[in-house]
């Protein structure tokens, strides 16, 4: 779980924004270029959010990854996002040697990459209409492009699954046109993690994995694996992972960092 640490009061008017959808909360930082263009690029990334959720929810019978998991349809007769974030989530479990899935029990299931995806969709949607900083953060995990202001990073805020209402660590941008920051763990949401070689709840040592990374579709997907992993694999392997920073927290409150996250904190 993080959060975006607030900017002092002379920095840029800021567009803000916030949604439910998906089963979270999204809350959306834009700043710089024109208001009238970023505000409709604000609508469209609020409209691209709510679409993700009607082809992606696995609570929708008539959604199309439903459809899709049913039987009722194929691949090529889904939005081209279908495919896109299947081919992603191929990639992921690749990557990750399965410790990522897309799929839940044996049915397909992408949603542990479809909220990082979307998030970073909707962050480039409106970097793209000319805003020179954005931040969104969905459900606790945060995509960050550009700067909010002339000399100041992005700055965010790594909650504490151990202490709750503290900070973990605050993460910066400094340095960075692009930073994403996401979590996985059970001081949320309990024990949501499965573990794919046996389809139940991950059993480790962990309760808590941030990752920090450039894009948030993968740091997503990477606090996930890393989790189900354990504290020594996971490290270990997030470690091996280029341009990829980590915090693990485990049960006995000891905390393990990859080498180079120092850097990234301030």
């Amino acid at each position: 779980m993080a959060e975006t640490v607030a900017e002092p009061a002379e920095a840029p008017a800021a567009v803000r924004h916030v949604e439910e959808t998906m089963g979270t909360v999204f809350s959306i930082d834009v700043r710089g270029g024109e208001p009238a263009v970023v505000r409709a690029a604000l609508e469209e990334a609020v409209a691209g959010l709510h679409r993700v959720d009607e082809v992606f929810s696995t609570y929708r019978d008539d959604s199309q990854i439903s459809r899709l998991a049913r039987g009722e349809l194929d691949v090529g007769e889904c939005a081209a996002e279908v495919a896109e974030v299947l081919e992603l989530a191929a990639e992921a479990e690749r990557v990750s040697e399965g410790w990522f899935s897309p799929r839940y029990r044996g049915s397909l299931d992408p949603t542990g990459i479809v909220k990082g995806w979307a998030v970073e969709r909707a962050a480039r949607r409106l970097a793209a209409a000319g805003a020179t900083g954005v931040s969104v953060n969905g459900g606790g995990d945060v995509q960050l492009l550009g700067v909010p202001g002339a000399g100041r990073p992005w700055r965010v805020g790594v909650s504490d699954p151990l202490r709750p209402g503290g900070l973990a660590a605050v993460v910066s941008a400094a340095g960075a046109s692009e930073l994403a920051v996401a979590t996985s763990g059970t001081a949320e949401r309990g024990d949501h993690i499965v573990d794919p070689r046996t389809g139940r709840s991950a059993v480790t040592d962990l309760v808590a994995v941030t990752v920090v990374a450039a894009r948030l579709t993968w740091a997503d997907c990477w606090a996930t694996a890393a989790f189900a992993m354990g504290a020594r694999e996971g490290l270990a392997w997030l470690e091996s992972l280029p341009g990829v920073e980590a915090l693990l927290i485990t049960a006995g409150d000891e905390v393990r960092c990859t080498g180079g996250l120092a850097g990234r904190l301030g």
